[in-house]
């Protein structure tokens, strides 16, 4: 026994010696138990993964696994008890260093201030832990465990990001391609910008004082065209709208003086005429929207767009349910104004400018419900939009889920996980967090993983705010009120579309995303806000798995036009720019016809190629023939024409094809 303890003691005082204080020397180690014998090397974690204050001296060790595994790293240990710990874990090189794991409390035994932590490792790739003297510099003993198998478990580690005002806004405010973190006060804009690092550079924007904060909602996009992000503020008394310069340099209030009790807003071309406008739930009478005029104002429109007699508007979204590729309105209601129950609301956009809602008819219209938002995704894989409404009180029922049956809806809860555990929240959102190619649900405080079949699977109990890349490694992280939650990772593979309208809207909002691999094909929307109250990226998320090939990018804009393209790397964000040009990169050519922009005042573009010659006829809605020719440089003057909507019929290559526009 005495030469056990002495034996182990030997190995513990190695340990120590050959510890090294910094990252270039830090101490390999294997599997097993390791014996720190003070935290007191001068190096600083060059990163806080695991949350709370700086630490001014750390241990370093290095792990370089010999096959894909799970890994765990632990001090909950009986000898350490009485001990307080918090590590962190890094990958890369020294000088470039990503936190991918870490804890301060998660242990259970002792005090319950020791440190646990699992993820996965990738055979090869070095991991520094590294031990801080935040809590103590007193010595202790950790254990490194190796996990067999390699599976994806989903787990987040919370780091503070000191903030002030409204924390709302995870997304690009200088087009860099990396989410940026917005926050608000009365006076200020703060954007902590993302840089290569994953460090965050706070600029402070100062404003007038506004006379609406956004204390109930805020959506970002760039609405007079200027190329920068502007912001839309719903308050409890009115809208403002926060401008940008030309530079990007300064904001510019526009406050509207209309009594509006603002719940979620968000940033959409209504009229699709290619200029972004603003709408705003109203709880207490018809919502309301800001129609962008193309010079940099805003007109004031208040009904048709929501019921104009029960009130209760609160989460608006807005999706193409039917595939027809415009834009329609789903309202999630709470309980207001006159009525008992707030009947949901899916208006139909009809192409024309008019608006429907058909919630009845396509069973969507629930009542004696509250919920403040809504998840639509393609949880299932068939090439439509299906929707979680999540509840926000259990009074008047729970969550549903809603399967579409080509625009039709059944009622799918019954089984689908959510309808005997998930807890009641404002927020739910929709993104794929393990990047496994199938749409996760976040909400009720907790992450659901979706299977690919409309049920999910508990996997983590986290809060839901705004959702974005914010260390650009790939996974997507979720914003809090005063930390970032990054998200662990794991070996998926994954691709980001970062999309640049030219006749559409320049974030291509409204822009429906195909992306096929071997898994099949995925859909994803730009929207500018879902959930109820936080604005989340703006660049489309695709996990992809274990696929290493795409093999097409679709990209359906709101003018009508598609672009095609087949060269696309993974693991990296890809531009897609609107082009004229239907020619896919490979070659093919895609057989739609479009026009835009749609509505139109002037000249009518065709979404043909240029080499194309057409024979032209439009009709208006009598079935009168009131133009006939050939296209000049594939425009047609439509200028003349009355306001109304029309059909073109073009005649080329032995084939006729038909659109429809609105001319205004």
């Amino acid at each position: 026994m005495q030469k056990t303890l002495l034996l182990l003691c030997g190995i513990a005082l190695l340990d120590h010696v050959s510890a090294q204080d910094g990252c270039a020397t830090a101490l390999p180690i294997t599997a097993g138990t390791h014996v720190v014998g003070a935290v007191n090397g001068p190096e600083a974690p060059p990163l806080n993964c695991a949350g709370g204050e700086p630490a001014t001296a750390t241990e370093w060790y290095s792990y370089t696994p010999t096959s894909d595994q799970g890994l765990k790293v632990s001090s909950e240990l009986v000898v350490n008890t009485g001990g307080d710990t918090r590590f962190h874990i890094y990958r890369g090189s020294c000088g470039t260093l990503t936190c991918i794991g870490g804890d301060d409390d998660a242990g259970s035994i002792g005090n319950g201030y020791l440190s646990i932590d699992s993820l996965n490792v990738v055979a090869g790739n070095t991991y520094y832990i590294v031990w801080d003297n935040r809590w103590s510099s007193a010595g202790f003993t950790f254990e490194v465990s190796e996990i067999p198998g390699f599976s994806e478990p989903l787990g987040f580690t919370t780091i503070t990001n000191p903030t002030e005002g409204y924390v709302l806004a995870a997304v690009d405010m200088n087009d860099d391609q990396l989410d940026d973190i917005v926050t608000i006060d009365s006076t200020r804009v703060l954007v902590h910008y993302q840089q290569p690092d994953g460090t965050l550079e706070v600029v402070t924007f100062p404003t007038t004082e506004v006379a609406n904060e956004p204390s109930w909602s805020l959506c970002a996009g760039d609405l007079n065209g200027d190329g920068h992000n502007d912001l839309v503020y719903g308050g409890g008394q009115g809208v403002t709208l926060m401008l940008t310069n030309s530079a990007g340099t300064t904001f510019t209030e526009v406050s509207y003086p209309q009594y509006v009790f603002s719940q979620r807003s968000n940033m959409v071309d209504i009229n699709n005429d290619g200029d972004l406008d603003a709408f705003v739930c109203h709880d207490v009478d018809p919502n309301v929207f800001f129609m962008n005029n193309g010079s940099g104002s805003f007109s004031f429109n208040q009904g048709g767009l929501g019921d104009d007699l029960n009130g209760g508007n609160y989460g608006s979204i807005w999706i193409d349910y039917d595939n027809d590729r415009d834009l329609d309105l789903f309202i999630a209601k709470c309980r207001g104004g006159q009525s008992l129950s707030a009947i949901d609301e899916m208006h139909r956009n009809n192409g024309d400018g008019t608006f429907t809602n058909v919630a009845d008819a396509i069973g969507l219209a629930h009542g004696f419900h509250q919920s403040w938002s809504s998840a639509w995704g393609d949880y299932d894989l068939d090439g439509d939009l299906d929707v979680v409404v999540g509840a926000s009180s259990d009074a008047f029922g729970s969550h549903i889920v809603m399967r579409n049956d080509n625009g039709i809806f059944t009622d799918v809860t019954l089984g689908s996980g959510l309808d005997t555990h998930a807890g009641l929240s404002t927020e739910w959102t929709t993104h794929d967090f393990n990047n496994d190619g199938r749409l996760d649900i976040l909400g009720g405080g907790a992450l659901y993983i979706g299977t690919g079949d409309l049920t999910f699977e508990l996997a983590v109990n986290v809060g839901n705010h705004a959702i974005g890349d914010l260390n650009d490694d790939g996974y997507l992280d979720i914003l809090g009120g005063s930390s970032v939650r990054y998200n662990n990772g794991g070996s998926m593979n994954w691709l980001r579309i970062h999309t640049v309208g030219t006749v559409s809207n320049g974030n291509g909002i409204g822009a429906r995303i195909l992306v096929t691999t071997a898994l099949g094909t995925q859909i994803r929307e730009v929207r500018s806000g879902d959930g109820f109250r936080y604005m989340s990226t703006l660049m489309a998320h695709f996990g992809l798995g274990e696929d290493e090939v795409v093999e097409e990018v679709r990209v359906l804009w709101p003018s009508g036009l598609t672009n095609v393209y087949t060269d696309v790397d993974i693991n990296t964000t890809f531009t897609a720019v609107e082009s004229p040009s239907t020619a896919v990169q490979a070659g093919v050519e895609e057989a739609l016809f479009a026009v835009y922009p749609n509505p139109a005042q002037g000249h009518l573009m065709l979404g043909l190629n240029a080499g194309v010659m057409a024979d032209l006829t439009i009709i208006d809605a009598r079935g009168s023939i009131v133009h006939q020719g050939r296209p000049v440089d594939m425009t047609v003057d439509v200028s003349g024409l009355p306001a109304g909507l029309y059909s073109i019929q073009a005649r080329f290559d032995g084939t006729t094809r038909t659109a429809r526009f609105t001319k205004l």
